[in-house]
Parts: C-alpha cells; structure tokens; sequence
C-alpha cells in the first residue's frame, strides 16, 4: 500500500503553497482586519485561473475532475497560509452539498459558477440552539418558504446562495436560498475570527428550491458534515504546522542569556510535542482522503477520527506557539493571535472535538455490533 502522493500532487502542493504564500501573506491579513475587508478577492480570483475551486468537481459540471485526494493537497495549504477566502464554505461546504445531494439540474445550474468562483456559496446548518442535530433545527418550510434565523453563517455576508437546513412537513430537509432576495436579511455578527465574517441570518418567508429528498435532511446533514469534516482536518493540519514552524523559527532567532531560545531543553521538548500531534493528525487526515476517494463505509468513522485529533493538534501547536513567543505573543504586532483564532473557529465551525469523539464511539459501537 503506497501511502505518498504522487509527482501530479506534490506538484500542485508546490505550486499552491509557492502562490498562497505570495499571495496570502500575514502582513496582508493584518491589514485585512484592520480594514475590514470581506476576502481576498485578487487571491480569490487568481484561485479561480488556477482551477482551484473546481479541483474537486467533476468535469461534466465545469469543474477540473481531479479527484478528491487533490482537494485536499489545497485545503491543507490553505490552512497553512490561513488564506483570507471563503473556499471552505464555498468549496467543500456549498458545492459539496450540491455535489453529493443535488438533481443534475441543480448541479448544471449551480456547480459550474461555483468552480469558476463566479458564485459564491455558504452553508447554514445550525442555530442558536448550538446543537448539531436535526433536532436543534427551528427554521421551517411552508409552501416553498422558509423562516427562521439561522447563526452564525460564515462568509453569508459575500455568498449568493446558501444551502439551508430546515424543517419541512415531512421532516427535516436540505434547500437552496438565493440570499439576494428581499425576504433574506444579513446582519454581521461579531466573531474573534476576523478572517471569516460571520453573520445572521434571518429568512422572512423565503423562496427556496429543495435539495435532495424531502424528510432525508438529517442523514443527507451527516454525510454532508461528514465529508466537510475531513476537508476541514487538512486545513487544520495546514495551520498547525504553520504554527509549529513559527515557534521553531522564533526560537532559533530570539536570544537569551547569549544563547538562540531554541537551544533550551524545555523549548525543544515543546515544538517536539508539536510535532508528534501534528504527525498524528495528519495521519489520520489520510486515512479521511482515503475514505472520500475509495470507501463510502470508512467516511464517518475517518471523519470522526481525523476531525478530533487535527482539532486537538492545531489548539495545542497554537497555544504553545504563543508561549514560546512569551510576551510579545500576546501583542498584535506579532501573528499568534491569528494563528489562535483560527484554531477556535475552525473547531467550533461544524461542532467541536467531543461532537466528534461521540459520533466515532457511536460508529465504533455500530461497528462492534
């Protein structure tokens, strides 16, 4: 079993990191929230004639069709550039859905304008509630309307569509929402994560168009959340080796006592430990491409997996990043504090790590029966 990728993949990692990097620089993210600019457009763009978006999409609905262990090599860079895009909820959030519960109408109309970064996507799941099932869920249909409110909703501020969940008389089911129309109000919502504008949602009887079958909304959520789980692994795996190598470049260049800060036991043992999670981590986010490329059955348990130890190796890299900077670490000046906001976004964003380790016990136990 070859557990490398291959020469096409390593090429588009080098090419990825070589543009993210020059495009997506940190000094660029501070002034991004000083700004309070929505995303990077020109990144965004540049994305886009680079086919990125559309990695993952088939060719028969605009996109590149090449697979998706190749999406993930981007969404690791991603998150190791902490690239100032709405891909996650764009990409792997609102083209997935599509993708995997989508008529080909539905996927003919939307996908192509989403490969092409043309149309931006989000999606809206959850509420204030803060649960992560169906029965959290308040939003309802009625005659191809929804109302309710849904929060928060990432990147709803800049998206065009948003796939929504909601209760319909039949159950819970998944529907499209062009979020331009009048009935749909976005408000911002105030978020540490100043990267990924969050908002508030508020539907007002809107017109909304069905995705997937009526009533299969909660199973339609788990595979859904499933597969964005394993995307979002990677992208945490990306920006926790991103703090590690931070925290090592720190300690070779900042002297104390006549000697680089590195050199000290107690520091080498911290970007050691660093290491180990992350190492782990990405195992697992391997084992997750390998589920979504060739095994359905292996998806939830993988996702689960992957999603609680890259989420516990990126909150330990960014907090030990943060301490061997010491006290300028806690400064804005420095870029820890993005490097940790991040982290808590990312693992709050589709549920956090005890969300995750319950839904792999229940898969473990299922699987034992």
């Amino acid at each position: 079993m070859n557990f490398l990728f291959d020469e096409d993949q390593d090429a588009l990692r080098d090419a990825a990191k070589k543009l993210l990097l020059n495009k997506a620089t940190l000094d660029g993210l501070h002034k991004d929230m000083d700004n309070g600019v929505a995303y990077n457009k020109e990144l965004w763009d540049i994305m886009s004639e680079n086919g990125y978006q559309g990695i993952g999409i088939p060719e028969e609905f605009g996109g590149a069709g090449m697979g998706y262990l190749n999406q993930v090599v981007v969404a690791e860079e991603l998150g190791y550039s902490f690239a100032h895009t709405p891909y996650t909820s764009s990409i792997v959030g609102a083209a997935e859905a599509i993708l995997q519960a989508g008529s080909d109408d539905q996927k003919h109309k939307y996908l192509p304008q989403l490969a092409s970064g043309e149309l931006i996507g989000t999606v809206a799941f959850y509420e204030q509630s803060g649960r992560y099932d169906a029965a959290g869920i308040a939003t309802k249909e009625s005659g191809g309307k929804l109302s309710g409110t849904k929060m928060p909703v990432i990147d709803a501020a800049i998206a065009g569509i948003a796939v929504v969940a909601a209760q319909s008389s039949n159950g819970l089911s998944l529907y499209i929402v062009d979020l331009n129309q009048s009935s749909v109000e976005v408000a911002p919502l105030k978020s540490m994560e100043m990267l990924r504008a969050s908002s508030v949602v508020t539907l007002n009887g809107a017109e909304a168009e069905l995705l997937g079958e009526e009533g299969k909304g909660a199973e339609l959520l788990e595979t859904l959340t499933n597969r964005m789980a394993i995307f979002i692994a990677f992208e945490q795996v990306g920006g926790a080796t991103r703090c590690m190598e931070d925290a090592r470049d720190y300690s070779l260049e900042r002297y104390i006592f006549g000697k680089p800060l590195g050199t000290y036991q107690a520091i080498k043992h911290r970007i050691s430990d660093m290491f180990m999670r992350n190492e782990l981590a990405r195992s697992n986010c391997y084992f997750g491409a390998w589920a979504l490329e060739s095994s359905d059955a292996d998806i939830a348990e993988a996702a689960a997996v992957a999603r609680s130890t890259a989420a516990e190796a990126f909150e330990f890299a960014a907090q030990e990043n943060l301490q061997v900077h010491g006290g300028i670490g806690f400064t804005w000046a420095e870029d820890c504090h993005i490097f940790v906001k991040r982290m808590r976004h990312l693992d709050a964003l589709i549920g956090g790590r005890l969300v995750w380790r319950e839904r792999l016990y229940k898969v473990l136990e299922s699987k034992a029966a």
